[in-house]
Parts: C-alpha cells; structure tokens; sequence
C-alpha cells in the first residue's frame, strides 16, 4: 500500500499498463488529473485537440493502427458527450479504447441542482456506448477498477470503456493497493467436438471461402496458412482488410470474392460478424440467418455470435489460437486443397477489369496505392472516394487499413488518422476525406500543427454531401434539400494555420504532389477538385 491520490494512481497505472499517451482536453473537473499527467510526463505523453470528438477518434486511431489501448480524458456532461460518436465507432469496430472522465463533486450528486457540467444520469448514457463503464465511488478502488476497466476493452470482444470519478475524489489522498498490470483473462478453451465437426464440414466441401474482421487482425499468418492449405479465397470488408494481403494469391476484394459467391458452399468466419455475405450479399434491409445451399462455420471469441446466425459449427476461440487448432484438425484428416487457384486468379483479374468503371475514384486510389509505402497506413472516410476503398484499394499488410466500420461516422477520418499517426511516428499516412466529412474536424489541423503530427490529408472537394446528393436526385425527382455546400477555400485555410497547401484537378496531378507533400515530414493537405456529381456511384460493388 503508498499514499497518493486517485488522479496519481491512475497515471500510474496507465504505465504499468504500457500506455504512453493520453489524448487529453483539461477542464475544471480533471485538473488533478491533468497533473498527475504532469508530474509522470517523462513516461507519458499529452497529446490536445481543438474538440472533444477529435480525442476519441485520435485514441481510436492509435488503437486500431495498433492492437493497443487508446486512451483518452474528457470533462464530463458536454465533454464526454461530444466524445461519444467516436465512441460508437469504437463500439462497433471492436476497437480497446478508455474514456477517463469526471462528474459533479460528491454532495451534488444525483441532487440535480445543476452543477457545473451535470447530466441526470452520466454513467447510463456512456454505458449504451460502450463495453464496460464504471463509476469509482470510493478512490481507493481507483487502481483495481482500472485494471478491471482495461482488461475488459483488452480481452475477448474488445471495445470501448470508461471510468469516471467525481470532481473532489481526483485529488483525495487516500492508502491505494500496490499498482500492477491488468491480468487477461485466459482464452477460451476449445471444444474438440466443435473443433472437428467444423473440420469435417470443411473437408467435405468442395469451394470454401474465408470472411475474416477485426477479431482475426492478429492472426494473418495462420489464416494465410489455412487459406493455402484449402485454395480458399480469403476476403475482408473494413476491418478484415490486409490479415491476407491482396497481393497474395488467395487474397481477394469483396469484388473479386463476388465472383466465386455463386459456387461457394461453405463460408468460413474468422473474427467477423458476417456483414459480407449476409448484408452486402444478401439483404441489407431483412434480417438473414442463413444463406440457402451455403454451409457455415464460424471462429469467433464471443460465444453471442453463435447465436446471431445459424451456425452449422461454431467454434468459440481467439482467432489465432483457433485457427492453428483448425490447421492442425484438418491436417489429421488430409484434407485436399479445393483446386481453384486458376479459378481465384480469374477472378481477381476480371474484377480489376470491372471497377474501373468507377471513376474518378478508382484512379485516385490508384494514384495513393502507387505512392504510399507498403506499410504506410490509408484512412478512409464516407465520401465517395472512401466507399470505393474496400474493392479498389489494395491493402498489403495488417492494421494499415482504418475504417470507421458500420457506423459510418461522417467526419471520423482526419481526426481518426492523427491518432493513427502518434502512434507510428515513423510511417506514412494519408487521410482521404471528402469536404463535407473534413469540415467536421478542420480545426484539427491546429493540433497537427502543434503537435507536428506530419499526416496528408486529401480532401476531394465536390462542394456536396455526394451520396445524399446523388440519392435525392435519383430516387426523390432531383428534390436537392441540404446536400449542396459552399466552401472556404482549403487551400488559404491550411496555409493559415501552418499546413502545406497543394490543389490538383486530376489523378495525373494528384501523384507527384503526394509524393511531395509525403516527403516533407510534416502536416500537409492537397485538396482534389471535382465538379459536383461528377463520380460515378461506388454503390455497384458494395451492394451486390
């Protein structure tokens, strides 16, 4: 036991925890905190934003680039609220993100009296977006909820959490438990029936195809290895993209996977919740929970997905650990490989063909592909140019692919890809955004500058919310009702606030301009002129 108060023992224990930044916004009620952070500087950084928002969405980046715990601290009431889209994105990217915030001091609470910064009920409204929350009534819980808070984003389904504290029990001195890491729970233990009924249903079939998400982002060398074994294509939407890379022979776009869809008998989940084939394929408006003539087997650590389709084999695992033990079941039963490889190769290469129908978006991804490095990391953004990413962007490694997922928050991106590049320092990254998205969080660029967070960001300005834009045309009789936008000119607005303007008007103009601004190490912008509905809809390889 030592004495110190609750806001030291949080600092501390973020770095017995490995975390070495916080993405922090000070107000009254978390200055103590803040001073912890202070006084623990050499070992943990402060990285500021403009708005609330941008830190969730920096600490998601950091965590979703990373594998790692994003941690981020709010003031409470309209701080934490500002926060919470990012928190959805996290919550539905499966994404280990912690939210330190505060509340009322603790004679004020729940007497709605109206204090500085009070909701009626803060912890309830955190916990509908989140995996865990807590409030720590009694400071010398601080280290052990922490802890406990950390290995709940950390393990299994991991996703978003949040610890709060009242305003006068950050500096309370009180006796606090020896601080240690946070213990992770073991993984499941496999059931060798599970284990061999799946096996026997992928010996039988006869063109298995392999979904892999998020879960499975750390698993690529075993599921490249079982993919080879079977001559199965391996195919990610968002947050699958890269574990088999698309350069690889069974590694495929959602495009190019569509084309093996009509003779594929058995799917194979590793780490996915299925979006692919049961939503994008199948139908996006009714609920299905199976797909005819289709076998299904599923590797998923949250038992709950068992139960979210039918299931032919389920087996409940970490995606890496699983997919060994598969490997290694359905080598004791010589399985064959499919004999599709010609087939799987045809595929990729009509589908190449096909999206370039999708223009301009298919060559400015080009363009990016061209010049970003192997390993440089891409941040797309709902806009028209990031719904043509997951067929026309190939991703070559793990984690270098960062999407928000299905909730498909409007300005993530820029402020997303910050974090991302925090926490490698030493990689390239390039935000893709449109101009409605990127207005979300432009004051961002301060922080970039500030902090000398060298990302480009590309913004493609079409003067619209294009995909509104183009639905209000086509399906309401050109009724155009707040989709249209007036813009400040991006080039003098970077350039006000220290960032390096570039402007081009083709994919031809685009590339030696990113190759500049990449080189400069420092925060850059290049804003892509288009005229307003000029791209062709990116929706024909989405929505099968």
């Amino acid at each position: 036991m030592t004495q110190m108060n609750a806001s030291s023992a949080i600092a501390e224990g973020l770095i017995a925890n490995g975390v070495d930044t916080v993405f922090g916004l000070p107000g009254a009620q978390m200055y103590d905190l803040f001073e912890a952070f202070y006084q623990y500087q050499d070992k943990l950084r402060v990285i500021g934003a403009r708005h609330e928002q941008a830190l969730g969405y920096m600490a998601f980046g950091y965590a979703r680039s990373t594998g790692r715990l994003g941690v981020y601290s709010p003031v409470p009431g309209p701080g934490v609220l500002n926060s919470t889209a990012a928190l959805c994105t996290a919550y539905g990217a499966n994404t280990p993100v912690l939210c330190l915030t505060g509340e009322v001091p603790n004679s004020f609470m729940g007497q709605g009296r109206g204090h500085l910064h009070e909701l009626p009920d803060q912890l309830s409204l955190i916990k509908g977006v989140t995996k865990w929350a807590t409030h720590v009534a009694d400071p010398t819980e601080t280290p052990a909820q922490l802890n406990a808070a950390i290995t709940a984003a950390c393990s299994g389904r991991q996703g978003p959490v949040s610890l709060q504290l009242c305003w006068d029990d950050f500096g309370r001195m009180a006796e606090m438990e020896t601080l240690s890491a946070a213990e992770m729970p073991v993984t499941p233990v496999i059931d060798p029936d599970d284990l061999l009924r799946a096996a026997k249903l992928i010996k039988d079939a006869r063109a298995p195809m392999i979904f892999v998400g998020s879960g499975a982002q750390h698993a690529g060398a075993e599921i490249n290895e079982l993919a080879e074994m079977l001559e199965a294509p391996v195919v990610g939407f968002r947050g699958g993209r890269g574990i088999v890379g698309d350069d690889r022979d069974m590694g495929l776009t959602m495009a190019a996977a569509f084309k093996l869809w009509p003779d594929t008998d058995l799917m194979i989940g590793i780490g996915s919740r299925m979006e692919i084939p049961f939503m994008r394929w199948g139908s996006f408006m009714d609920y299905l929970r199976r797909m005819p003539g289709k076998k299904l087997v599923r590797l998923d650590i949250d038992p709950a997905e068992m139960d979210r389709l039918d299931t032919d084999a389920g087996i409940i695992a970490d995606a890496k650990e699983g997919s060994r033990k598969l490997i290694d079941a359905l080598s004791q039963l010589t399985v064959t490989a499919s004999g599709r490889r010609d087939k799987i190769a045809a595929a990729k290469a009509a589908s190449a063909q096909e999206i370039q129908d999708i223009q301009p978006q298919v060559d400015y991804l080009s363009v990016i592909r061209d010049v970003l490095p192997r390993d440089g990391f891409l941040v797309d953004e709902v806009c028209q140019v990031g719904f043509a990413t997951p067929y026309a962007f190939p991703v070559y490694e793990p984690l270098t692919f960062v999407s928000g997922g299905y909730q498909g928050n409007l300005g993530f991106g820029f402020p997303t890809s910050l974090g991302v590049k925090v926490a490698n320092p030493d990689k390239a990254v390039v935000s893709i955004t449109g101009d409605g998205g990127f207005m979300f969080g432009i004051q961002e660029l301060a922080t970039a500058v500030q902090y000398d967070i060298a990302v480009v960001v590309i913004v493609f300005n079409n003067s619209a919310y294009g995909n509104v834009r183009r639905d209000q045309q086509q399906r309401y009789d050109n009724h155009i009702m707040g989709a249209d936008l007036k813009n400040p000119d991006f080039i003098k607005l970077a350039e006000s606030f220290g960032v390096t303007g570039y402007r081009a008007t083709s994919p031809a103009e685009l590339k030696p301009l990113l190759e500049k601004a990449l080189a400069l190490g420092k925060p850059a912008l290049i804003e892509v002129v288009q005229d307003r509905g000029s791209e062709a809809s990116p929706w024909k390889y989405l929505m099968a």
